[in-house]
């Protein structure tokens, strides 16, 4: 039973949301399309710093205290797992969630090894209502010499703070790709718990 790394495009997309460099008129941006904007030029400002980005340390802490907490890691976890969370219990829940959230934050940590130059990032126009709790802001991002990528981020409102809980990178889901994933894993092992034990075994490597 091996646990697979996700998609490489699904890593570039996260990886785009956090550092794109063009500065949108942030005037212009409603309250979920703001939540990726502030984040990039968070993470835009740290990459000045010499050495952050061969620093492995540095990086997975600033991920988790940076950036996750704009991620609703619980509701991802949920989609994630589809019926096996509705038949998990408390506990099984808990470790799921943890140990999901340093899969991700250990995997996107890694994209910070490759080079991501002349992004620029173009938000599609989102109508949004007083009354709606999510919504998905649609981007397209580009590069000179290369297609340009439709990236969209689906967001929930929670205790009045927009989070991902999604991205699509051309179609690709995010929850999508580990949920088929997992489901495997789930199926070839017998249990959930087995898979949340070789998870775990994972994150300490």
């Amino acid at each position: 039973m091996t646990i697979q790394l996700l998609p490489r495009s699904l890593l570039i997309g996260f990886f785009l949301l956090l550092s794109t460099t063009a500065i949108a008129a942030t005037e212009n941006l409603l309250a979920p399309q703001r939540v990726i904007d502030n984040t990039s030029q968070i993470l835009l400002e740290k990459l000045k710093e010499p050495g952050f980005a061969s620093n492995k340390s540095e990086i997975r802490s600033f991920v988790n205290t940076a950036i996750f907490p704009n991620v609703d890691t619980v509701r991802m976890s949920a989609l994630v797992l589809g019926k096996h969370w509705r038949k998990a219990s408390k506990q099984q829940k808990k470790q799921f969630i943890a140990a999901f959230k340093i899969l991700l934050v250990n995997t996107y940590s890694t994209t910070f090894t490759e080079q991501f130059n002349d992004w620029t990032i173009d938000y599609l126009p989102l109508k949004l209502n007083n009354s709606d709790k999510t919504t998905t802001v649609k981007t397209i991002v580009s590069q000179p010499g290369k297609a340009n990528a439709k990236i969209d981020y689906a967001m929930i409102l929670r205790n009045d703070q927009w989070k991902i809980y999604d991205l699509k990178v051309e179609g690709i889901s995010l929850v999508i790709s580990n949920r088929e994933s997992f489901n495997q894993m789930i199926k070839n092992s017998g249990s959930l718990d087995k898979v949340i034990t070789e998870l775990e075994a994972k994150n300490q490597r």
